[in-house]
């Protein structure tokens, strides 16, 4: 259950909600669990302090900006009557623009608190890759941290095929591949993305299993019939067929599962298909 509580901000002449504090409650809305907003929840009282906002209306102003998420909006969830524009304004210049979101929100809390935005972000820069531009690898890190932390968190830091909840063995992993996904619109998208451990995110990657358009878990023939041993073979076969653990919210994109499943998953006849799949995919994408 999503509550937020009573109170007003403690500045009673500033109501009006500015874009930059908009964009840092987006932020957090997107990189925590949808049942913990909550005005007692550690991140939004830290957030509420840093802008000089009572935590009640911080956890208000994530709850509004959550009525305009898709998801949410079909599980009913609704904000306050006469919520901000800004809300929309807001949700609809960076819902196919995560990267910009990331990194907006990282400078914006780098410009407050008067510190480097890598120091912010928690970025080390004594080891720079050779030929790597520092701003560059600042808004990628940034980026791919942001990425992480909201597809783990719209499941619930839970495997969505096994439900392990071992934070270190988790994966944010790409339903289409992060070499192969565009760098603004794709690699740091949330609805690209599955929470999974480990071992089933290298199987997703190596195209082993898979999920279809019902979000139902596949098993390749090439998996059902190496010789590896039965163990194994049944710690992935007994979940075919069986539906992925759904997220409240960032729920994984058709096209990116249509991508996987042409391009990733391996069939018998994926050596013939590829070549007229890749055909298909570079007018699509």
């Amino acid at each position: 259950m999503v509550e937020c509580g009573g109170g007003e901000d403690r500045n009673m002449t500033r109501k009006n909600w500015s874009r930059e504090e908009t964009i840092l409650a987006f932020d957090l809305y997107c990189k925590m669990p949808f049942g913990k907003i909550h005005h007692s929840h550690p991140e939004i009282i830290k957030l509420a302090k840093l802008i000089d906002r009572e935590p009640s209306a911080v956890a208000m102003k994530m709850l509004n900006l959550a009525s305009h998420d898709p998801e949410q909006q079909k599980r009913g969830i609704k904000g306050l009557q006469h919520g901000s524009k800004l809300e929309g304004i807001i949700w609809a210049e960076f819902q196919n623009d995560w990267e910009s979101l990331a990194y907006e929100s990282k400078a914006i809390l780098a410009n407050i608190k008067n510190e480097d935005i890598a120091v912010v972000a928690n970025i080390d820069l004594n080891n720079l890759p050779s030929g790597m531009d520092k701003n560059r690898l600042v808004k990628q890190r940034i980026g791919q941290n942001f990425f992480r932390s909201a597809v783990l968190n719209a499941y619930e830091c839970r495997c969505c095929i096994t439900g392990i909840a071992i934070d270190t063995l988790l994966v944010a992993s790409h339903i289409k591949p992060w070499k192969l996904s565009d760098e603004k619109t794709e690699r740091t998208n949330p609805t690209n993305g599955l929470c999974l451990n480990a071992l089933h995110d290298k199987a997703f990657d190596q195209g082993l299993i898979s999920i279809n358009q019902k979000f139902e878990i596949m098993v390749s023939d090439e998996l059902k019939h190496n010789h590896c041993v039965e163990t194994t073979q049944k710690w992935f076969v007994s979940f075919e067929g069986k539906p992925i653990e759904i997220p409240h919210k960032f729920l994984p994109d058709r096209r990116f599962i249509e991508y996987h499943n042409d391009m990733v998953f391996q069939t018998c006849e994926k050596n013939i298909l590829k070549q007229s799949n890749q055909k298909k995919w570079n007018k699509i994408f």
